[in-house]
């Protein structure tokens, strides 16, 4: 009964000034609503790069041509050619786990189609180039192992191609030119859209390898071979079993440095992940500024709260109240603004992260998590902040507080 009657006084004493309770709490609200809304936008943007990440496919793992040294300038992994199609033949033979390979060679090229042309890459592919990407057919068929045998001159569009090529009409079975060479179009892709890196992934024209090679980027060497592990438990064991493969085909000796660069998802996710962990906690770091300045605010309030009822405090305690009650009224006090400042900068952080997703485009997540802890946060606040002030209100001289003016 007596904690109740605390209670009670210690919210009628926060009725009692209702702007200034007001104000109080608005430092507590503004601190609570940026730190939510920023750590919305920081998932969201990791959440962004997973979904772009996991969009490269399942169990992927990148292995990449070595660099060349041409005048003294390194033209990084994939410039030197120092794969080739055999390598990649090999791994789908004999690196237990390797469920898929497609080996890729890249050029750019402009494309035309009756009275249109649109300028885009050229990507050499296998045939399993989709299944490795996870990249549906939206509409005809990707080639065969006969069209990669003969280097056929077919192709698969992606979605953006496919508009710019032919806005009116089905691309299936009409003809492109790529370099002036005439190329059938067997299917378009469904829209992927962007790459981790931002760039346009249906803006592309797939061809088989042979095709690219032979036809359209001239080399006679892979740029880089997309390999599936059939789990990601195998992931580890299919890269170590592609590292021994290469080393032993391009006679690589022991202690000399490998001819070749691997990369795989986890690798790829990791790193992005720990970018925008950082962005996350600066971002939130941030907006507690804001939290700590409402929290001053209510040290600062409070202790003049405490002036103001010095004579109150003194009658209370005359007539039997003891310095725990003292205490444990204004702590309360401290806590209910921080905690209802609280609440309400919960509703303005979620409003505000959904408010920037709908002008901005900016994509936002607020978890449930975030809002447990900023609702503690600002409890805490309330409790530290708030502990001073009722210490100095609970150690006053009951004769010396019925004394002040």
């Amino acid at each position: 009964m007596r904690y109740f009657v605390i209670l009670k006084a210690a919210f009628r004493a926060l009725r009692r000034n209702k702007l200034r309770t007001a104000l109080t709490m608005l430092g507590i609200i503004i601190g609570v609503g940026a730190v939510i809304a920023m750590v919305g936008i920081g998932n969201g943007a990791k959440a962004q790069v997973q979904a772009r990440i996991a969009a490269l496919g399942q169990n992927v793992i990148m292995v990449f041509s070595g660099s060349v040294n041409r005048g003294g300038v390194f033209t990084g992994f994939g410039g030197a050619g120092t794969l080739t199609v055999e390598d990649a033949l090999a791994m789908g033979k004999e690196v237990p786990g390797a469920s898929a390979v497609s080996p890729e060679v890249r050029s750019g090229a402009q494309i035309m189609a009756g009275n249109n042309n649109w300028n885009t890459s050229v990507m050499g592919e296998g045939v399993d180039y989709l299944t490795i990407r996870q990249w549906d057919i939206a509409d005809g068929a990707m080639f065969t192992d006969s069209d990669v045998r003969s280097a056929a001159k077919v192709c698969v569009l992606g979605k953006t191609t496919a508009d710019k090529l032919f806005p009116d009409e089905d691309p299936v079975g009409k003809t492109i030119r790529i370099k002036n060479v005439p190329v059938k179009v067997l299917g378009v892709l469904k829209a992927k859209g962007a790459s981790m890196m931002g760039s346009d992934q249906d803006d592309t024209v797939i061809v088989p390898y042979t095709t690219g090679m032979k036809r359209f980027a001239g080399v006679t060497m892979l740029r880089s071979i997309n390999v599936q592990a059939a789990s990601a438990e195998q992931m580890a064991e299919v890269q170590n079993g592609i590292a021994e493969l290469l080393r032993q085909r391009h006679r690589i000796q022991p202690g000399r440095d490998d001819d070749f660069l691997m990369r795989n998802q986890q690798e790829i996710a990791e790193a992005m992940s720990a970018t925008t962990e950082v962005m996350t906690a600066l971002l939130a770091a941030i907006a507690s500024v804001s939290l700590l300045v409402g929290g001053i605010g209510i040290m600062n309030i409070m202790l003049v709260s405490v002036t103001e009822r010095t004579r109150e405090i003194g009658i209370r305690m005359a007539v039997g109240a003891r310095g725990h009650d003292i205490l444990l009224q204004f702590l309360i006090e401290a806590v209910a603004l921080s905690s209802t400042g609280g609440l309400l900068g919960i509703l303005l952080g979620v409003g505000g992260a959904r408010l920037i997703t709908m002008i901005k485009q900016w994509p936002t997540l607020v978890s449930p998590q975030s809002i447990i802890i900023a609702f503690a946060f600002s409890a805490a606040v309330g409790v530290f902040f708030g502990f001073y002030p009722a210490r100095k209100a609970s150690q006053l001289d009951p004769i010396d507080a019925l004394r002040y003016e």
